[in-house]
C-alpha cells in the first residue's frame, strides 16, 4: 500500500475494524508479533485505534507517540525505589499497545509506507538501548559518584550495545538478501530454523531456557520491577547491580547464538 491510496472513512464497528486492520497474515506473524500482543494486546488495540481514527493523527504520528512512550519507559526507571520500575512496566505495556495501533491505523487508511517501518525500528532500537542505560544508572546508585560509578554505567552501555547489535542482525539479513537480489523472507519457522546438527539441537534446547528473549523492552521492565521488589529486602543498588552484571554475559551469549543460527539457516542462502 502507498500514501497515495484513498483513505477509508471511519469504521462502522469494531468487528469491521478488526477484519481490515488485523488480517490473518498479521495475527499469524511469528517474529514480528511480540507475545504480549498475541496474548492480549491485540484484543484491546482496536478500541484505541478507533479513537485514533477519530482524529487527524496519521499512522506515522501514532508511531511517534509510541516512540515517546518508549523513551518515557526508560526515563521512569530513573525514579528511585520501586515506583519507577512499576511505572516502567505500565509504560512498557502501553508502548506495545500503541505499537499495535500504528499498523492498524495504516492498514485501515491504506497508508502503509517505508517511513512507517523506519520509524517503528527507531522506536524499538532507541527504547531498548535507553532502558539498559537507565538500569546502569540505577545500579550506580544516587547520587552518582565518578569515577567509581563508571563501572556500572559502562556495563550498562555495553549491554545496550549488545542488545542493539542483536536486533540489528535480523535487519542485516534483510539487507543482505535485498543486495543479493533475493526475495523477502516469509515470516515462518522453516525459514529461520537451522538446517540441522548441533545448532538445531541447541536451538530446541533454548526453548526451555529462553534467556535470549530477555532483551525486549517488556521483559527488561519486568526484570527491573522484579529487581526492585527483591531490593526491598536485600537492599539497593545491590540487586540492580546483580541484574546488570548477569544480563551482559547472557546478552553476549544470545548474540553469538543468534549469529550462528542465522549462518546455519536458509536466511542467508541463495
Amino acid at each position: 500500500m502507498s500514501e497515495a491510496r484513498a483513505e477509508r472513512g471511519r469504521p462502522g464497528s469494531i468487528a469491521e475494524l478488526k477484519r481490515v486492520s488485523q488480517p490473518p497474515e498479521v495475527r499469524g506473524r511469528r517474529n514480528a508479533e511480540h507475545w504480549v500482543a498475541s496474548l492480549y494486546l491485540r484484543r484491546f488495540s482496536p478500541y484505541l485505534t478507533w479513537l485514533f481514527l477519530k482524529t487527524r493523527i496519521s499512522a506515522n504520528g501514532v508511531t511517534g507517540i509510541m516512540i515517546l512512550v518508549g523513551w518515557s519507559t526508560a526515563a521512569a526507571l530513573l525514579i528511585p525505589g520501586i515506583w519507577g520500575p512499576a511505572l516502567a512496566v505500565v509504560l512498557g505495556q502501553l508502548q506495545m499497545l500503541v505499537d499495535c495501533c500504528d499498523g492498524e491505523v495504516a492498514r485501515w487508511r491504506g497508508t502503509s509506507s517505508p517511513a512507517g517501518v523506519f520509524l517503528d525500528k527507531v522506536g524499538h532500537y532507541t527504547t531498548e538501548a535507553l532502558i539498559p542505560l537507565a538500569l546502569g544508572i540505577r545500579a550506580a546508585g544516587y547520587p552518582l559518584e565518578f569515577p567509581g560509578d563508571f563501572l556500572w554505567t559502562t556495563i550498562a552501555a555495553l549491554l545496550a550495545l549488545v542488545i542493539v547489535l542483536n536486533k540489528a542482525l535480523n535487519d542485516m539479513v534483510h539487507v543482505a538478501r535485498a543486495n543479493a537480489g533475493l526475495p523477502k523472507l516469509a515470516d515462518t519457522p522453516g525459514e529461520s530454523a537451522p538446517r540441522g546438527g548441533l545448532v538445531a539441537t541447541l536451538r530446541r534446547a533454548a526453548r526451555f531456557v529462553p534467556f535470549h528473549r530477555l532483551y525486549h523492552s517488556v521483559e527488561l521492565t519486568l526484570i527491573a520491577f522484579g529487581a526492585a521488589l527483591v531490593g526491598l529486602f536485600l537492599g539497593q543498588p545491590l540487586t540492580d547491580r546483580i541484574v546488570v552484571s548477569a544480563l551482559l554475559p547472557l546478552a553476549v551469549l544470545a548474540v553469538l547464538g543468534h549469529f550462528v543460527a542465522i549462518m546455519a539457516s536458509r536466511r542467508v542462502r541463495a
